[in-house]
């Protein structure tokens, strides 16, 4: 029991220690915020093909999380990033992996393409 307990005390203190350190290099903006910065940004959703043809907002380059580490060479440091996926989870590994890597300048929609108003374009 007292091995239970701090099992799911570390897992929670590493959570808790993940999501502020996050802070530090992701910024989570909302859709206003992100309209303005995006035009001039790598605008990139993180979600699987079949989901990008669905709908995707427009203007956006579709890299899975999934093949992020492969296509790495894609991407521009000295440009910023803008992720968006479904609700923000993926974009939030996807942000984390592009940090590791050296990217500086990264941002988030915050509650993902399905909080989103804005243009779409889906694939005929």
């Amino acid at each position: 029991m007292t091995f239970l307990l701090i099992a799911l005390v570390v897992l929670l203190a590493i959570t808790i220690f993940r999501f502020y350190r996050q802070r530090t290099y992701l910024n989570v903006l909302t859709e206003d915020q992100f309209v303005e910065g995006y035009r001039k940004a790598q605008l990139i959703d993180v979600r699987e093909p079949q989901e990008f043809d669905k709908g995707h907002i427009l203007g956006a380059r579709n890299i899975p999380v999934t093949q992020m580490k492969q296509r790495l060479v894609e991407l521009r440091k000295d440009k910023p990033v803008y992720l968006y996926c479904q609700n923000s989870s993926r974009s939030a590994r996807a942000a984390q992996l592009l940090h590791k890597k050296g990217f500086e300048d990264i941002y988030q929609l915050k509650g993902g393409f399905k909080k989103w108003t804005g243009k779409i374009k889906m694939k005929k």
